[in-house]
């Protein structure tokens, strides 16, 4: 059994998602510390002139380092808006449009008070546009304690796993023999980014995986899933 650990973010990239086709089980790592300049609230999509962010608005000013679970939206800053009328206005001439804005259209309707709750409400609407379907658990709901490698084994031990699989740049902190002693496989994520027709000129990867679905619909997990290469262990 193989288990995936990743933080919330915001309509992620094609990666994640192949992280998350490639689980058994997958953890929502939602009572870290918040990334103030990582991709829990921003990502990017296609505009004519090239790659364009999509940034959701927090508050963390005042607050001592917040856990994913504390980060609240900045209501005052009408940017539900402005990511629907980009959106509409980027990808109104894609061929997946119609299949796609809706359900997009619906989830930026409402008004989200916690970063968090968009997120994962952004995660499962993701998920039914592409046809994935996987356990999906919080890391706050396990109810395991600890700290960095030891809580991420414990983690995995917890849920019966044998494999651990995480991104290539933890091998830099992650405690390799942890994983070894409680008997789990460590495997590392190196992904192969597909090319796909896009709108807009030149090819542009590393973006949202709204990108690919609203040029590809539902054909869009058969190209985002990595199949040439297996996890490479430690």
């Amino acid at each position: 059994m193989r288990v995936v650990i990743l933080q919330p973010s915001y309509i992620p990239w094609l990666g994640y998602f192949d992280q998350l086709h490639k689980s058994d089980a997958f953890v929502v790592y939602d009572d870290v510390q918040y990334d103030k300049h990582g991709w829990r609230n921003r990502n990017r999509i296609k505009a004519p002139r090239g790659a364009e962010w999509l940034t959701v608005p927090v508050l963390t000013r005042g607050q001592h380092k917040p856990t994913n679970r504390e980060v609240r939206i900045d209501a005052r800053v009408p940017w539900r808006r402005k990511h629907l009328q980009a959106l509409r206005q980027h990808y109104g001439k894609a061929p997946a449009f119609a299949a796609v804005f809706p359900a997009l259209e619906v989830l930026l309707a409402t008004e989200w008070e916690l970063l968090l709750d968009l997120n994962l409400a952004c995660l499962q609407t993701l998920c039914d546009l592409l046809g994935l379907k996987r356990d999906i658990r919080l890391s706050s709901e396990l109810n395991i304690p600890g700290e960095k490698t030891e809580r991420l084994v414990a983690i995995c031990r917890a849920l019966g796993a044998d494999a651990y699989l995480t991104g290539d740049a933890a091998r830099d902190y992650l405690d390799a023999a942890q994983f070894a002693e409680a008997g789990i496989r460590l495997e590392y994520h190196h992904y192969r980014h597909p090319t796909y027709p896009q709108l807009h000129g030149d090819w542009i990867p590393y973006l949202s995986v709204v990108d690919l679905l609203m040029n590809h619909g539902r054909d869009s997990l058969g190209i985002l899933v990595d199949r040439g290469v297996a996890p490479q262990e430690h």
